[in-house]
């Protein structure tokens, strides 16, 4: 008897302990797949398919640090910030491009890039680049959305699409383009700089209350980089700078202030789109410490691309002929525009500590 009373009690003492403990909310998800949007920056080989445009980068020596050393379109010579974060996430090892003639309806479940070389938030910028616009971008993602829910059902689709985080990058190839290399454009007549960005910006918030219509909820956002500071900028600086290859102070604080904006933007989105995650992914600060520390990265140049002379080798212009530097991994830029591997390791690094985080907790 005294033996029951005794067990009687640890069981009641254990159910008072029980009902002390908090009560747990709701289990953040784990990110289910990677959509990508946006430019060069994220195309993994969409612009492939493109016949018109010159920002291709599907030929030697573009990829040839990437596992089977084959130019796969990306503008890199290895893998980009969405490459490394996939395989960071256990998702797939690389993420491929939606117009990747390989991409099976089971890829889409993981995620894929929708991005093309060349694009930006302005359409008029795709009169230069003739890449795919972001209302095109957003049809394919529409498609992909069809035919996910042919594979695992609309339930399972939306759960995927709601899990899944949303990586954005664009605005630089609009600023270059209708701002800075031209001396003359309809933009450059029509706005400032200031107001162009509003222009711009307006157009990213539209994006992404479009992805939101459609299911999204996790967003990553990437800020301008340092665009004076960029190869080609600093090799055009330097005409009118006697020569001197030194960041164009004034893009940089054009950068600066549409970051400033951007997260303004980031803010009032959070705030009107109900169970929404935006954040914010700065990439102007961290490539600035690389341009600038290079030791710190184990970067020996900076100022210039790997490709070539590095200073205006982009596209065509980084071809298998080129002169390529023997260890790409010591530059901070593969090209005269675009970042190199290890660079993009950096910052997927930064960003799997920084936005992440925020986007699961």
């Amino acid at each position: 008897m005294e033996q029951k009373t005794n067990l009687l009690l640890i069981l009641l003492f254990s159910f008072a302990s029980l009902l002390t403990l908090p009560i747990p909310t709701t289990a953040s998800q784990p990110i289910s797949a990677v959509f990508a949007f946006g430019d060069s920056t994220l195309d993994s080989g969409n612009n492939n398919r493109l016949p018109f445009t010159l920002f291709k980068s599907d030929h030697k020596p573009y990829g040839k640090d990437l596992p089977n050393h084959v130019p796969s379109g990306r503008f890199s010579n290895g893998k980009l910030a969405t490459d490394f974060m996939v395989s960071k996430l256990g998702l797939k090892d690389l993420l491929p491009a939606y117009y990747d003639p390989k991409l099976t309806d089971r890829d889409l479940l993981t995620g894929v890039s929708f991005a093309s070389g060349g694009g930006g938030l302005d359409d008029l910028t795709l009169a230069v680049s003739k890449a795919t616009s972001m209302s095109k971008q957003l049809e394919a993602f529409d498609e992909a959305l069809g035919r996910m829910r042919k594979t695992v059902g609309e339930q399972n689709c939306s759960e995927i699409v709601k899990n899944a985080v949303f990586v954005i990058s664009a605005g630089t190839n609009d600023m270059v383009f209708n701002m800075y290399e031209l001396p003359v454009t309809v933009r450059k007549i029509a706005f400032s700089p200031s107001r162009y960005q509003d222009f711009l910006l307006r157009a990213l918030g539209s994006f992404v209350q479009n992805l939101y219509k459609r299911g999204g909820r996790r967003f990553q956002v990437a800020s301008l980089p340092p665009i004076g500071c960029l190869p080609m900028q600093l090799t055009i600086g330097s005409i009118f700078n006697g020569l001197r290859r030194v960041c164009v102070d004034k893009q940089n604080k054009d950068s600066q202030a549409y970051n400033t904006k951007l997260q303004d933007l980031i803010s009032r989105l959070q705030a009107s789109l109900s169970g929404s995650r935006l954040a914010y992914f700065d990439t102007y600060n961290p490539i600035m410490d690389m341009f600038s520390n290079p030791d710190k990265y184990g970067f020996s140049q900076t100022h210039e691309g790997c490709c070539g002379t590095g200073l205006v080798e982009l596209g065509p212009l980084c071809g298998e002929l080129s002169l390529t530097c023997t260890d790409a991994s010591k530059f901070l830029f593969w090209d005269s525009m675009h970042p190199s591997q290890a660079a993009y390791s950096v910052l997927a690094d930064m960003a799997q500590k920084t936005v992440l985080p925020y986007l699961i907790a």
